[in-house]
């Protein structure tokens, strides 16, 4: 091949290169892919824990905390995480589960037992960003309060039932632990019953502990075998209704329907809904609100009830039952209104005087017709 031809062909690839490059320049220029944003990231749950002195099976306390529990995680759905731990003891063993549940990054704790109210003070003060909740004490801090239910509401209605259903007039009460809820549930079931039958008189026995069946069945055993015909209890178990059942007499469930355990015994059952309170609480965290201080609720809020009254309860009970509620409800009934004297006689609240929530807190004196002694009084 001649120079010619040589320089002939590499001119024609070079212009053939030129061409190329000039027909990608008139083309449409191609953009770089824009960036996607963030997709904002979603909200962390709220963690919520529970402590609880017995076990969620027990059939009353517990179960309707747990219940409760149960409410806060259908209100709030995927906003929130709840766990719980059971059969906590009044004890050391109470500050280290409570220190754990911190640990384990939950921000809103409830302790479910007057017991827990100074394990969980200690826990409070060295967690400051964690929001403490603590059934039926009295202490508060600034990230610690303090809510309760009025069981003596439930205890009252309960002996109206009794007064008018008992054939001895001797009633019995298997109380738990001797603090003023107890001792006032006491009083306030004896009220119930000698507002309807003056001559009712109520035997205690105490088993200084909330939860514990073979003692609570002993304690009832007890009682029925004293003279009393219907009992009621201030402890956590089905195992005083059942007692009852088995021995012919007639009793009451206590702070969840106890209906099933005992349905020839049960005369009615005194229930507690923490439910309403559970889904306040939580709604307040989730939406920083919440603040300390103490809360006792009642039948007015929703808390307290009588449900499950037996067939055989007289109608005119029944529609004494109902006024009660309605006079709680509009604050045109009070159970503690005087005149109230103690077992000795002495006067404690005078005539038509009504008593504060003050008073019914400091109540560790029984009323008259209360056979007995408090312990360690």
């Amino acid at each position: 091949m001649t120079d010619i031809s040589k320089r002939t062909i590499v001119k024609m690839v070079a212009l053939t290169a030129v061409a190329a490059a000039a027909l990608v320049g008139c083309g449409k220029k191609e953009e770089a892919p824009k960036a996607e944003a963030p997709a904002a990231a979603k909200a962390e749950p709220l963690k919520i824990a529970f402590a609880y002195v017995g076990p969620v099976g027990d059939g009353g306390w517990t179960f309707a905390h747990d219940n409760g529990r149960k409410e806060i995680e259908k209100a709030f759905g995927d906003k929130v995480v709840t766990s719980f731990v059971e059969k906590v003891p009044e004890s050391a063993d109470a500050e280290r589960v409570i220190r754990d549940m911190a640990a384990q990054g939950n921000k809103l704790i409830f302790g479910t037992t007057f017991g827990y109210m100074e394990p969980m003070l200690k826990v409070a003060a060295d967690h400051k960003d964690i929001k403490f909740e603590h059934a039926t004490g009295y202490k508060t801090a600034d990230n610690m309060r303090t809510y309760d239910s009025r069981t003596y509401e439930g205890a009252y209605m309960a002996g109206v039932i009794a007064g008018k259903m008992t054939k001895t007039n001797t009633l019995g009460v298997v109380a738990s632990i001797p603090i003023p809820e107890v001792v006032r549930n006491i009083n306030s079931f004896t009220l119930g019953a000698q507002s309807v039958n003056p001559k009712i008189k109520t035997k205690v026995v105490w088993v200084n502990e909330w939860f514990n069946p073979p003692k609570e069945t002993e304690a009832a055993t007890s009682l029925i075998n004293g003279g009393a015909d219907v009992l009621m209890q201030n402890t956590d178990s089905s195992a005083v209704l059942q007692t009852a059942e088995k021995m012919g007499k007639r009793a009451f469930g206590w702070d969840s329907d106890m209906t099933a355990y005992g349905p020839k015994a049960h005369l009615g059952s005194a229930v507690i809904n923490w439910g309403p309170y559970y889904v306040k609480a939580v709604g307040e965290a989730l939406e920083g609100k919440w603040s300390t201080g103490q809360s006792w609720w009642g039948v007015k809020e929703g808390a307290i009830d009588m449900v499950g009254v037996a067939a055989d309860v007289p109608e005119d009970t029944k529609k004494k039952i109902d006024e009660i509620k309605a006079g709680l409800k509009d604050g045109s009934f009070a159970i503690w209104k005087g005149p109230i004297v103690d077992q000795a006689g002495k006067e404690v609240l005078a005539k038509d005087a009504v008593a504060d929530d003050k008073f019914l807190g400091g109540v560790m004196f029984y009323v008259k017709g209360v056979e007995g002694k408090i312990p360690g009084k």
